[in-house]
């Protein structure tokens, strides 16, 4: 098969290979299931791209608001792993339009230094480009701030 051919046969190669990438509703429906599961590291590694930007609403101790990249994201997350015991969590969601959607957390959360347990509530804002989350920021429900 002549160059011609192929380019017309073939689908064109992508960031997702010569695959169609997922769209926002797919990448939407997976994030939400894998984080009904509390599979959060495997959401990371299979979702976001490797230029991902990640907004908190504010710094938590040392750890800076924003974090960008897949190593920063990484890091934050296994952060809130290693120092907080999660005893429930309820994913609402997701609500997509266009290249975006947005989660809702409801986390039974103890601290394991201090042993203070808290509910949090926080929706997450994701953008989607080529079947990857490229942004997200957490905005938290104001009567859960502290």
């Amino acid at each position: 098969m002549d160059e011609n051919m192929k380019r017309w046969l073939l689908p064109a190669e992508t960031k997702c290979g010569r695959s169609k990438c997922m769209n926002t509703k797919e990448v939407a429906s997976k994030l939400v299931a894998l984080c009904r599961e509390q599979k959060w590291l495997e959401a990371i590694n299979s979702l976001y791209a490797e230029d991902i930007v990640s907004l908190e609403a504010r710094e938590m101790g040392e750890m800076p608001s924003e974090m960008r990249g897949l190593d920063q994201v990484r890091g934050k997350t296994q952060w809130f792993l290693e120092t907080s015991q999660v005893h429930g969590c309820t994913v609402g969601g997701p609500f997509v339009a266009r290249d975006k959607f947005v989660v809702q957390f409801d986390v039974d959360v103890t601290d394991k230094e201090s042993g203070k347990r808290a509910k949090m509530s926080e929706i997450g804002i994701y953008t989607v480009k080529e079947g990857k989350i490229v942004r997200e920021e957490f905005l938290p429900h104001a009567e859960s701030e502290g």
